[in-house]
């Protein structure tokens, strides 16, 4: 099922106004909808499990949050709006003066139409947001009743989901989106829309695939980081390139965000497409340590070939981070683009002839395989083939192709392709 326009547009305004955070029923029930389009496995993680240096908190739920002033009349009311309660706010409820509550407002200035994005997960807080507008409106004399119905589980789970499109190889191609922002459009959904959008037309060419492809739909950083210490040995046993897709949903040109490694396959593939089909229309930048779940798969301790394309990247507009990043800032048309350019990426990696070494420790005794000459007069009769051997053991990582190893050793595609021969007789290489 390929999805249109219209379809696109339905998940949007269905996942629009549900309540996201890290944790809670807004996570399910976004989740069970996206199954319906992508099938996913939703997991559960225990609150309370230590995954590296950190710890799932408890789930949280929110019944209503609201402030009314000394008329009853709802100044601030979370049902309308839910940006406007600060994330993961414990329960608070009683009467305060102006003063009282100021120091639990939040707005932007600058922006004073927009209701900025707060959240508090790891230290107990209560607050709100509102407009600057809104909030110089507020009579600095009145008394303001103030209720917000939260709870925290600390028996509750954390949930994510997983899909796998199984190729007829075991490596993959990582595919990961986050899931745990309340109403926001280029910064939330813009994600998962592109990434169900790449699912289904991945799925269509399913027995045509030399790799699997997995995707995530994940809390930001506690999410990647729990499955990075459960997964990440498969991971660094069979991941060959990998993507985070978020912040591509307003119509600009493309930024493409590099992986740490900065050569890796994904840089390649990603690179290659945006050349051919987007020409001068993008701008490549080298990987930084902020940003989105990438900056956890690139963590020096697994140093992944995970990188990101981006239309208008996160920090990079006004509208980041607040209200004003609503629907009216998509382009639908531009988010079906967009689910193509990930399309052809894939399918550019699935061009590359890629090589693993099966023991990657130092270089095998190619003598005792009768692969290097035992005496010196013998040497250059067989250099060309030993050096092509040579160049493409050492190269056997996963991360270069046939096409690229002949590129930097000068050595030709078709010496390249005798040797892997050789190797893979002599299982030296998979």
């Amino acid at each position: 099922m390929i999805l249109d326009k219209g379809k696109i547009e339905e998940i949007f305004d269905f996942l629009w106004p549900i309540n996201r955070s890290l944790s809670g029923e807004g996570v399910r029930k976004s989740l069970r909808y996206l199954s319906k389009f992508i099938n996913l496995k939703i997991n559960d993680i225990n609150s309370g499990t230590k995954v590296f240096d950190w710890t799932v908190p408890p789930e949280w739920n929110v019944n209503e949050a609201y402030i009314k002033n000394s008329k009853n009349q709802k100044v601030l009311d979370f049902s309308v709006n839910n940006l406007q309660l600060v994330g993961y706010s414990e329960p608070f409820e009683g009467l305060l003066s102006y003063n009282e509550l100021k120091d639990r407002i939040y707005t932007i200035p600058e922006i004073p139409d927009a209701i900025p994005y707060v959240t508090s997960y790891y230290k107990k807080h209560w607050g709100f947001c509102m407009s600057h507008n809104d909030f110089i409106s507020l009579d600095k004399n009145d008394n303001f009743y103030v209720k917000i119905d939260s709870n925290f589980n600390y028996k509750g789970v954390l949930n994510y989901g997983e899909a796998l499109i199984k190729g007829r190889s075991n490596k993959e191609v990582l595919i990961s989106t986050y899931i745990c922002h309340p109403s926001m459009a280029n910064n939330e959904l813009s994600g998962p829309l592109v990434t169900i959008s790449l699912f289904n037309m991945l799925k269509n060419i399913k027995s045509q695939l030399k790799y699997s492809y997995r995707f995530l739909f994940l809390p930001e950083t506690i999410g990647s980081i729990y499955y990075l210490s459960k997964f990440g040995k498969r991971l660094q046993e069979n991941l060959i390139a990998g993507y985070v897709i978020n912040c591509i949903g307003i119509k600009s040109s493309y930024t493409f965000k590099k992986s740490r490694m900065g050569n890796s396959i994904a840089d390649k593939a990603a690179i290659k497409v945006l050349k051919n089909l987007e020409a001068d229309n993008h701008k490549v930048i080298d990987f930084f340590p902020r940003g989105s779940d990438e900056r956890q798969y690139c963590s020096p301790g697994f140093n992944f070939p995970v990188a990101s394309l981006m239309s208008k990247m996160y920090g990079d507009y006004d509208e980041y981070h607040t209200s004003l990043d609503n629907k009216e800032l998509l382009d639908f048309d531009f988010l079906i683009h967009s689910g193509k350019i990930y399309f052809e990426i894939c399918k550019t990696i699935e061009t590359y002839d890629l090589y693993f070494r099966t023991n990657p420790n130092c270089e095998p005794q190619l003598g005792k395989y009768k692969l290097y000459p035992t005496l010196a007069k013998n040497m250059k009769s067989k250099s060309e083939l030993t050096k092509a051997i040579i160049w493409l053991l050492n190269y056997s990582d996963g991360q270069h192709d046939l096409k690229h190893i002949s590129e930097i050793s000068s050595i030709a595609y078709e010496k390249l392709k005798k040797a892997s021969k050789i190797l893979l007789k002599n299982n030296l290489i998979r």
